[in-house]
């Protein structure tokens, strides 16, 4: 029995993840939940699930937490903060971890699962994206297994599993939808709304993942991860538009073979390939009917003047160093600005990039290195996005 901590379980990850987990009550349990602020979700999550631990990130709202949690009359133990959050992580409370915490503070639980050697299955892509090199070394010198949930990246897994067929990878192809706005030029993109850049045409996500997925971001974030998870220069990785979204992504060798993974876009297939490897388990997902969804599939390259952060992304891959930390934090501030309405949404990459300009890479030699950098882009950011609302 596998005892499984789901952190970020009111998200949709979460919600993905819990699905698949009771499919099989028989092999896996959710042991520990985990949530951020929303302390009624997290309750009646743990009436289903009836958890050994649960953790609401917010202090303040453990009484909340710990009087909802006894009305319900559960035996679950309450918890909060992320000191609670990491030991939990990497203690014997469980075996596989759900890292699904969205943006840096995802970082240190998943870190702590990583130097336990648990079973991480990774959706937080800014851990890599901030201490990839960290985060490969700390898996490794504790013995865990990473698998990727993100579906391109999954996808990859399950197209190069071993060591071994590594030796002759010529590329990887990741694919992206596209978003909202696939197809349309950068001067008919200065007045989209929130609405319109958080309605994905094809996967179910949270707000600031769907803006990811708009701007391109999410993508230029991806090939970060791809260059950790699989130790592949950027100048091996490429990005294909493809709006079916059923290719999750191709990997190609030396010989001329590609090997693609297809599958309908949901995220409980990436999941129960990381619950089950490598034994094969129900998903809840159906089978690709290829007529069915329209008998074709399409791919065209990125627009990269119209969407400016995949290139951004490879731009501070290149850059190394605390290059993709500043980013990543820079991206996270816009994002948010434009969530909030504060700016347009032409406004994310403009000030990622002005503050990429500002913070020139530096070596990212520890972990503290890497959070200065993080900060002052942060600050950096803010800056940036408060000039551009006032202008």
């Amino acid at each position: 029995m596998k005892q499984v901590a789901v952190l970020g379980a009111t998200g949709s990850i979460g919600a993905s993840a819990l699905d698949v987990i009771a499919r099989h009550p028989a092999s896996l349990r959710a042991a520990v939940l985990a949530a951020g602020r929303q302390v009624d979700a997290l309750v009646e999550l743990c009436r289903r699930h009836r958890p050994d631990h649960a953790v609401i990130a917010d202090g303040a709202l453990l009484p909340h937490l710990h009087d909802g949690l006894r009305d319900a009359g559960l035996a679950t133990h309450a918890h909060a903060g992320d000191s609670a959050l990491v030991e939990l992580a990497g203690s014997d409370a469980c075996d596989t971890v759900v890292a699904a915490i969205v943006g840096a503070a995802g970082l240190p639980s998943t870190l702590a699962a990583a130097r336990a050697g648990k079973r991480l299955l990774l959706a937080n892509k800014e851990s890599l994206v901030l201490a990839g090199e960290l985060l490969m070394a700390a898996a490794r010198d504790g013995g865990a297994t990473i698998v990727p949930v993100d579906s391109e990246h999954n996808a990859i897994f399950q197209c190069l599993p071993d060591a071994p067929s590594r030796a002759g990878l010529a590329r990887i192809i990741l694919t992206a939808s596209g978003g909202p706005f696939r197809g349309r030029d950068r001067a008919s993109l200065a007045d989209v709304t929130v609405e319109q850049a958080v309605a994905h045409p094809k996967w179910s996500m949270g707000p600031k993942i769907s803006v990811d997925s708009a701007t391109l971001m999410n993508k230029g974030l991806e090939v970060i991860e791809a260059h950790h998870l699989f130790d592949v220069a950027g100048g091996r990785i490429n990005v294909l538009v493809h709006p079916q979204s059923l290719v999750h992504s191709l990997v190609e060798f030396v010989d001329g073979s590609t090997l693609a993974q297809l599958g309908l876009p949901d995220m409980r297939t990436a999941l129960a390939v990381g619950f089950g490897w490598p034994e094969r388990i129900a998903s809840g997902v159906s089978g690709l009917d290829l007529l069915a969804e329209g008998g074709r599939l399409d791919f065209e390259p990125p627009d990269l003047d119209a969407f400016p952060c995949l290139r951004l992304a490879f731009d501070a891959l290149a850059a190394g160093g605390t290059a993709p930390a500043v980013l990543n934090a820079a991206n996270e501030v816009a994002v948010s600005a434009f969530l909030q309405r504060r700016v347009g949404f032409l406004s994310i990459p403009a000030i990622v990039e002005d503050t990429l300009a500002a913070l020139p890479a530096i070596p990212a030699v520890s972990l503290d290195a890497l959070h200065d950098a993080d900060d002052r882009a942060r600050r950096h950011a803010a800056q940036a996005a408060a000039a551009r609302a006032t202008a």
